[in-house]
């Protein structure tokens, strides 16, 4: 099982710390307080949320009998949209902090694409449809495989599918294929949408930020799906890369040891 090279060595002997030098075991202490951080903010946020979230569910769907006024159960399920957008940003916050910090753990190991693309597919479900987009993936049913994190892989997957699906027209068409590429695995991800300035795209990959294209548009995201993207690839011992124009769409590839 491989792990990916940036992470902090774990001592396996309670005599191996001592062979450390005085800036490894610093930084090993400090990996450890920034875990220690992010579990206690992961449960100090998401406990709250949970519990907003599962009473506004019940509220909206009047589990224990009729609201009265018919407002109570619109803003009931306002709390609940709400809440999940919130959740998601929560999440995706402490995600990008994880991988800054290298607080994250990578099992690498040899992870089918067409299975990865299933699941993530099928978590998108809803979202393409109310779209009406049409996914088009060249060579589904064998596909090869890549060397990487299961959750990582997916998480990357993801967030580009539903990037190409906000991003692109309504009754649009995503399209996904992968290539084999001087012993990589490339993953290409492409919509048919307005596309973005070229000058633009280093910006897309930066937190909390957007293209100018984006900012225009219906999105109500923080700007954090793609940079995660690129940090995911990066610990995968892969890369990202955008290509577009405008009028022209967007591309982002995604190149992976192959599996």
């Amino acid at each position: 099982m491989a792990q990916a090279a940036y992470l902090h060595h774990e001592p396996d002997s309670q005599h191996e710390p001592a062979r450390l030098s005085p800036r490894a075991r610093r930084e090993a202490a400090l990996d450890e307080t920034k875990r220690s951080f992010l579990r206690m903010v992961s449960h100090e946020l998401r406990t709250p949320l949970n519990s907003i979230l599962g009473f506004s569910e019940i509220i909206s769907s009047e589990l224990y009998g009729p609201l009265g006024a018919p407002q109570y159960k619109e803003y009931a399920g306002i709390i609940r949209t709400s809440g999940n957008r919130l959740l998601k940003l929560v999440n995706q916050i402490l995600e990008i902090a994880r991988l800054e910090g290298r607080a994250m753990d990578m099992d690498l190991r040899s992870e089918a694409l067409d299975h990865a693309l299933d699941d993530a597919l099928d978590g998108l479900r809803d979202e393409i449809a109310a779209r009406r987009t049409t996914i088009v993936v060249e060579g589904q049913g064998s596909l090869p495989a890549v060397t990487a994190d299961a959750r990582g892989l997916r998480n990357v997957l993801t967030n580009l599918i539903q990037n190409a699906v906000a991003f692109g027209p309504e009754g649009g068409t995503v399209r996904i294929s992968i290539a084999p590429h001087e012993g990589d695995v490339e993953i290409h991800i492409s919509d048919n949408g307005p596309g973005v300035d070229p000058e633009d795209l280093p910006r897309l990959l930066r937190p909390f930020e957007q293209g100018e294209n984006a900012l225009t548009r219906r999105s109500e995201g923080a700007g954090l799906g793609l940079p995660i993207v690129e940090l995911l690839c990066l610990a995968m011992n892969g890369r990202l890369r955008l290509q577009s124009a405008l009028g022209e769409g967007l591309t982002a590839t995604v190149r992976l040891p192959v599996g």
